[in-house]
């Protein structure tokens, strides 16, 4: 791999696109782009978008792609092939066997490798995060789905078939809530942005009483995850209890890994941590009441520290991973082609 200075990292979530051209080195992406994925214009609108956002980062940094960038790194949710640089199938984006990798490296002719984006942002956040200095983190990023990530002895644990770490589609109540995925019951049905508003709007048609209504001029349907909060912030009895019973949701989820992994820190991103220690509290406390003592005491339950930049400082980070180019803390695994 060529001793450029520069990575470009790439996030592509349900709800938008995060593009960056990041230090070699590690840190804060030198120039961020975000945009709206809009995935309902179809993957190659999706990714001809995060073409033109990734050529004009460079621009406005002065950078020559030839010169100065070592490759790309892609995040994506899956499941995905990673060797062929696929996208299997994603619920919240509508795509299958769509070949994500090559459609974004071979119009900049730049190396890409491919990783799902929750892993991306986990290892970020073992990079250059809440997790510098440890070997074994798990990370649960909960947004538009709830996704998450293994690092195993400063490895992204991959699995068989690139299945591993998919933390959100576990189930935590048998015959529950339908998931995107097919399956009943999952973590994601339950603890999700949409799935935290639908559970707020399903209470108050049910005849909760709540300030929600008045926040949204009484357009259930404009209820999200961040209404929530808001409303939580400001004292709503019913907006407190949604919250309180998505912590416990996550804490259960979040017990069955610790009593798997045993790891030395979890990682919470996303945008449900705006709801700061409303949910962390709780959920602490549900995951010391089901977990292991020994593993309980040994782990450390805390906010991610990279907010947007995670998943494109661990897309970059994979990459020169995967390129034998991290120096010390260098493989994350098999990641990318």
């Amino acid at each position: 791999m060529t001793e450029a200075g520069w990575v470009l990292g790439v996030d592509i979530g349900g709800t938008n696109l995060s593009v960056g051209l990041v230090p070699r080195s590690g840190g804060a992406p030198a120039r961020r782009l975000v945009r709206p994925t809009d995935a309902s214009r179809g993957g190659e609108a999706v990714t001809d978008t995060v073409v033109d956002l990734l050529r004009k980062v460079m621009d406005e940094a002065g950078v020559d792609p030839e010169r100065d960038v070592a490759g790309i790194g892609i995040g994506c949710p899956g499941p995905l092939d990673r060797a062929s640089g696929l996208v299997l199938t994603t619920p919240n984006l509508g795509w299958k066997n769509f070949p994500v990798r090559d459609l974004i490296a071979e119009p900049l002719g730049l190396p890409a490798v491919l990783d799902n984006d929750a892993n991306c942002a986990t290892y970020g956040e073992w990079w250059m995060g809440a997790g510098r200095g440890v070997q074994t983190l798990v990370g649960l990023t909960v947004g538009t789905g709830v996704g998450g990530g293994i690092v195993l002895g400063g490895k992204v644990l991959h699995g068989a078939s690139d299945a591993a770490g998919e933390l959100g589609h576990m189930t935590i109540n048998y015959g529950g809530r339908r998931c995107k995925c097919g399956n009943y019951g999952c973590l994601e049905a339950y603890a999700s942005g949409p799935n935290i508003a639908s559970r707020a709007v399903e209470g108050i048609e049910a005849g909760e009483p709540s300030s929600l209504p008045d926040l949204v001029e009484g357009d259930l349907g404009r209820i999200t995850a961040e209404t929530v909060f808001e409303a939580v912030l400001a004292g709503d009895a019913f907006a407190s209890g949604v919250l309180l019973e998505t912590a416990r949701y996550l804490g259960v989820g979040l017990a069955n890994l610790i009593n798997l992994v045993n790891p030395e820190v979890v990682v919470i991103a996303g945008g449900v941590t705006r709801a700061g220690d409303a949910l962390l509290d709780p959920l602490r406390a549900e995951v010391r009441r089901r977990a292991f003592l020994p593993a309980v005491s040994a782990c450390r339950i805390m906010a991610a520290q990279l907010g947007a930049d995670a998943g494109v400082i661990g897309a970059a980070g994979i990459f020169l991973a995967h390129h034998g180019a991290l120096g010390e803390r260098s493989d994350p695994g098999s990641a990318g082609p």
